[in-house]
């Protein structure tokens, strides 16, 4: 069997859960990889056959996304040339993790394509929603990556189609200890403004994994660092709570480890605010930003925060050997890409 892996690059969940998704695709045929993205930090261990512009969302540096940016960054022309130009058809089966271009490609082919993602789990029956519906957001999620028959991970398993998070072999091999530190990973917030937010907890040893620095310096009671994979994992072994977005790999990875972990959401970001609202509904503190009215709840989560006891047993080979058996057992001649199998996605 050949079979098309792409990811979205924008970010490093999805490059990191790649890091084991892979392997198991690779025990069921010939894989090729698809990274499409630019804002992604994370090295994969394993060839990339097709990276791609795509379409990626701006990180900004005051705590949300920056359209501007992605409106700026974004090419329709150069993103249709890469959609109508990758071979799909060369493929017995096409995977997307919240890939647009192998997800549209296929869709302007009438291809089966499958999506395995956290994306497809955060809009489905009986997830957690925030108060608020973003409907250009929710919008969005839909129709970024269409797909024939969706997957998803997410902090809990919902339903029998939602799975608990990949959680990679270098943090679930870790040794986990409390040094006393905290891990900060906000990649929405620039450098200056998380240096005069946490400046106002002198009492805590912050390390922050930056994107807006390629070099490491220290400020008070403050270190940043570049994005850094094997420094990143270290940190947060080792710490004694994570502050980071409410993306979805690294708040699974920091419960994972038991840490007591807290949220802060993008804005502009309605996934995010899913996620917000799934972790919220399972005890993590969340905070709509980082402005001074919130350094009550940061201090009362430093001084009195626990972890929260989660269930993430390795079940990435089970979980790959059902979605391509489901997907040979349904044969090709019964999908129908133009009305797509989005039963999985529709609320009730």
């Amino acid at each position: 069997m050949k079979i098309l892996y792409a990811i979205q690059g924008t970010g490093n969940g999805h490059l990191s859960r790649a890091m084991d998704i892979v392997p198991c695709l690779s025990r069921k045929g010939e894989v090729d990889v698809l990274v499409s993205g630019i804002q992604g930090d994370l090295p994969l261990p394993f060839p990339i056959k097709y990276k791609l512009t795509g379409l990626s969302f701006i990180f900004g540096k005051s705590g949300g996304v920056d359209l501007w940016k992605t409106f700026v960054k974004s090419s329709l022309k150069r993103l249709i040339k890469e959609i109508r130009a990758l071979p799909v058809d060369e493929y017995d089966l096409v995977i997307t993790d919240f890939e647009p271009v192998s997800a549209w490609a296929c869709y302007m082919k009438n291809k089966p394509v499958v999506a395995l993602s956290h994306q497809s789990a955060v809009l489905a029956p009986g997830t957690p929603k925030p108060e608020h519906l973003d409907m250009l957001g929710r919008l969005i999620l839909r129709n970024y990556a269409p797909s024939s028959l969706q997957y998803g991970f997410h902090f809990e398993s919902y339903n029998e189609n939602i799975f608990t998070p990949v959680i990679r072999k270098q943090v679930r091999q870790r040794i986990v200890s409390d040094r006393g530190h905290y891990t900060v990973y906000l990649p929405a917030y620039d450098d200056k403004s998380l240096l005069k937010r946490l400046s106002a907890f002198p009492e805590v040893k912050w390390e922050v994994f930056s994107k807006h620095n390629k070099r490491a310096f220290k400020y008070k009671n403050i270190e940043i660092r570049p994005v850094n994979n094997e420094q990143f994992i270290s940190s947060m072994s080792s710490s004694s709570g994570v502050l980071c977005g409410a993306g979805f790999e690294t708040p699974a990875e920091a419960l994972f480890m038991g840490k007591k972990l807290m949220v802060v959401p993008m804005k502009n970001q309605y996934e995010q605010h899913l996620n917000a609202a799934a972790l919220e509904s399972m005890g993590v503190p969340v905070i709509k930003n980082l402005k001074h009215r919130h350094d009550s709840e940061i201090r009362e989560w430093i001084n009195n925060g626990t972890g929260i006891t989660v269930n993430y047993p390795d079940i990435t080979q089970g979980i790959v050997d059902r979605v391509i058996d489901e997907y040979m057992d349904l044969g090709t001649a019964e999908w129908n890409v133009e009305n797509q199998c989005d039963s999985f996605l529709k609320s009730k």
